[in-house]
């Protein structure tokens, strides 16, 4: 059994066209999670060339450096935990991401912002603005029960990142999401 690297599958239909892609090409494997799966046998040559291939067409990228698939492995546990987990973790990243992976943070994170240009720390914070900016257009929670949902410790915090990261505040962003509709007298 090996284990393989894929860049860029950030969410559930990614995990089905992955299986589709190693269905295509015959690949017998135990699991497919974000970011990584696992084959039942190590690939030949012309499997992994044409797994690259069928992979690449659905706009993901087999990842061969265990730099590349750390970072991707780090980015596919952000965006699972912050955009398809109703589970809130009860440690911070740090603690999260180390106990996952299985290495000390510190490194993990000197490289990621090595080779990424940015922290892990703005990393999720980007992540977190997507997923309130979501919510906010879904206008089904509160801003408070948003805060909750994506662990800040406050309401105050929550909107203090959010217009840093955007430029306005949630209520602005709200306002501009919504599609204006014409009155009758307008028509």
């Amino acid at each position: 059994m090996s284990l393989i690297y894929i860049k860029n599958m950030v969410c559930p239909r990614c995990i089905v066209a992955v299986k589709d892609a190693l269905a295509q090409e015959g690949i017998g494997f135990t699991s497919v999670e974000l970011g990584k799966v696992q084959l039942q046998q190590d690939l030949g040559h012309e499997q992994k060339k044409n797994l690259m291939g069928i992979l690449k067409s659905k706009g993901f990228e087999l990842l061969e450096s265990p730099s590349a698939a750390l970072i991707s492995q780090i980015k596919a546990l952000i965006v699972s935990q912050i955009h398809h987990s109703d589970k809130l973790i009860h440690v911070n990243f740090s603690t999260f991401l180390s106990q996952e992976i299985g290495q000390e943070y510190t490194s993990m994170s000197r490289l990621f912002s090595q080779v990424e240009g940015i922290t892990i720390e703005k990393y999720i914070t980007q992540q977190k603005t997507e997923k309130v900016k979501e919510l906010l257009i879904y206008d089904e929670l509160s801003l408070s029960e948003i805060a909750d949902k994506l662990n800040y410790s406050s309401m105050a915090y929550l909107s203090s990142q959010f217009k840093k990261e955007t430029g306005m505040t949630p209520t602005e962003f709200k306002k501009q999401a919504k599609p204006h509709r014409k009155g009758l007298d307008e028509i």
